[in-house]
């Protein structure tokens, strides 16, 4: 793995300072890469995405466990050095010229499209076609079983942009099953946070809706270079049973989730009126769901904008 020398000898060789605009605070810690991977239950076999591998203290650690990575980076000089300190550091990694353990894309994580994460593996052009043409994600999803998309989650994710990049992801792979994500404290709180505390916000209720959520540990900012301003925390992820909607429900749910929490303070009744039209109509949607008109948005988990969605969705 990388320790401190091994991170600066890298970034000093290619040229790589970190900057603050991509967020880039590399891990110099192989123990806290170490409880990383465990904590996220990587095991070998496991088809891993990570997003911002930068030098690759994290990447190393997960295909040290024997798992199968995809690495998503958006710096094209970090991107093109990833392979070749990980066959320095593993040589195994790529034993089996068909089927090597790291792929690394060249992309925004914000705008990574599955066509993307098929790109370089062998054998799958006419698979990455086909999906990079097809009407949706589900009909991809459905119509090529075979394609193995990333089932885990493990980034250290930029402090910038972590929620919406999460959000992409897991609007993009529905094949991810679990993950642990490291964000700023702040961002990791809200993205964990129940209905009712003074934490919950959009976020919190559109991560409920891929699956469940909790705080998994803290980690010292002193395992960062550059050390960054803030504290971090370990978010885990675990996606329970079958999709609670369809993705037609899932946008008519999020506009709502949205609308209430632009307006947090005001009931729900004034508050959704832009989704659900004048204050008539959306009293007698709320109450159509079950729900209190003088309710706030805080009030309400995801279930209960699903409802009202379906509300929405029977009146229109």
């Amino acid at each position: 793995m990388l320790g401190p020398a091994e991170v600066r000898e890298l970034a000093e060789r290619l040229g790589v300072s970190p900057t603050k605009k991509l967020g880039q605070n590399f891990v110099i810690d192989p123990n806290t890469v170490r409880k990383i991977v465990r904590l996220a239950g990587v095991r070998e076999g496991d088809r891993v995405i990570e997003v911002g591998p930068g030098l690759g203290s994290l990447t190393l650690g997960i295909t040290e466990a024997g798992a199968e990575v995809t690495a998503v980076e958006i710096d094209h000089r970090l991107a093109a050095e990833l392979p070749s300190t990980a066959r320095a550091m593993q040589p195994d990694i790529f034993a089996d010229p068909a089927r090597p353990r790291l792929h690394v894309v060249r992309s925004d994580a914000l705008e990574v499209t599955l066509a993307d994460l098929l790109l370089r593996r062998p054998g799958r052009a006419a698979e990455m076609e086909s999906i990079a043409t097809s009407a949706s994600r589900d009909e991809a999803r459905d119509s090529h079983g075979s394609v193995a998309l990333p089932e885990v989650l493990v980034a250290n994710l930029p402090y910038n942009v972590s929620v919406p990049i999460l959000m992409h992801l897991l609007e993009l792979l529905p094949s991810l099953r679990r993950g642990l994500v490291m964000v700023q404290s702040e961002v990791g709180t809200r993205i964990a946070a129940s209905p009712g505390s003074k934490e919950y916000g959009a976020p919190s209720a559109k991560a409920a809706w891929y699956g469940e959520w909790r705080i998994a540990g803290t980690v010292s900012r002193r395992i960062f270079w550059p050390v960054p301003g803030v504290d971090s925390v370990l978010v885990s992820y675990e996606r329970r049973g079958q999709p609670r909607g369809d993705e037609a429900e899932r946008h008519g749910t999020f506009a709502l989730v949205n609308a209430a929490f632009a307006q947090r303070r005001k009931m729900l009744r004034q508050a959704l009126q832009p989704v659900l039209g004048p204050l008539d109509r959306a009293i007698a949607v709320i109450e159509a769901a079950g729900l209190d008109p003088t309710s706030r948005a805080e009030q309400l988990g995801i279930d209960d904008y699903l409802a009202l969605a379906r509300s929405h969705a029977r009146r229109s």
